[in-house]
């Protein structure tokens, strides 16, 4: 990887404005999208549900309350959460999410975003069996088990957008370039939004993979493992998982929507609309379906590598036509 390769989106002085209402979109709209997924579930039960800025309310109240710490933890369990969150926020500046284009981009940084992905989970693992509980460790358990299955095919949907835009830069890959390949291999690209989406349920804690809301120790995956943190050691839990679902979310809209690429607020306005609805069918999803039984869990996430795999396959065949 060449680091010289590296460009960074500085403003401009004409759209310096832009950029920085952009960054603030971002940083302020993962927990929007927890709260449609939460109205979506009420209005399936019949309820109203919590208001809409209920998440914020959340976060602002963790923040004011202090933290617990046990005797028996290191300094893991306090780095857990940090370190986890700014592996997100590093990643959210290589990866577009309110417009076609990054902050922060280079050559390769497509590695380095799976990579930081696999950063935040590792350091909760460790900050969870830090706590030396084996109900944290049978969580990080099944955490690393179902990680090893969808780790591959994120990479494999990544190597599908590499080969058909010819671009190693995450900008590029999602950019207009994609285009082209729904237009040449559609069906491999179906492939790799069934599979990411696959992946965003698995890596975001969601039905069927997982249930954020559930307490039952038979069935808790993440929530097992951040159970004795609390304030804003929470707080950052709570919005690194929003901010996670956000950061996925993106890379499936555009990777499902290349052709557009729109820029200022029209474009800004286009992205939003199409991540709420992806948070919309998240929600529909958790209300009409239950969980799977761990077991098929395994052969859902056995299921998104084929659908990579085939989709790599696809392309292959294409570029050797």
């Amino acid at each position: 990887m060449n680091l010289l390769a590296m460009t960074i989106h500085l403003p401009v002085p004409g759209v310096a404005a832009v950029v920085t209402a952009q960054v603030l979109g971002v940083l302020l709209l993962p927990p929007l999208l927890m709260s449609v997924i939460a109205k979506t579930k009420a209005w399936f039960g019949g309820r109203d549900g919590p208001p809409w800025l209920q998440p914020y309310f959340d976060l602002l109240k963790l923040f004011r309350k202090g933290a617990v710490y046990s005797h028996t933890t290191t300094w893991v369990f306090r780095a857990g959460p940090i370190v986890s969150l700014a592996a997100l926020l590093t990643a959210t500046t290589m990866i577009p999410v309110l417009g076609p284009n990054s902050w922060l981009g280079f050559k390769g940084d497509l590695i380095l975003v799976a990579y930081l992905f696999a950063l935040g989970r590792m350091f909760t693992v460790l900050a969870a069996m830090d706590t030396g509980s084996a109900f944290e460790g049978m969580g990080s358990a099944r955490e690393v088990t179902f990680a090893t299955m969808s780790e591959p095919a994120l990479f494999l949907c990544l190597a599908v957008l590499a080969i058909s835009t010819g671009n190693l830069q995450l900008d590029d890959m999602l950019g207009t370039n994609l285009a082209g390949a729904w237009h040449s291999v559609g069906p491999a690209m179906l492939l790799v939004v069934g599979a990411l989406f696959i992946i965003l349920l698995t890596e975001c804690s969601r039905i069927p993979v997982d249930d954020p809301l559930t307490h039952l120790e038979l069935t808790m995956i993440h929530e097992v493992m951040v159970l004795d943190h609390s304030g804003p050691d929470f707080a950052y839990i709570t919005y690194g998982a929003a901010l996670k679902f956000t950061l996925l979310g993106s890379l499936l809209v555009h990777a499902a929507m290349p052709q557009v690429a729109w820029v200022g607020l029209p474009g800004a306005l286009l992205w939003l609309a199409a991540l709420m609805a992806l948070a919309l069918l998240v929600g529909i999803i958790e209300s009409t379906m239950a969980r799977l039984r761990l077991n098929r869990v395994s052969l859902l996430l056995a299921g998104a590598t084929v659908l990579s795999g085939l989709a790599v396959l696809l392309v292959l065949f294409n570029k050797l036509a």
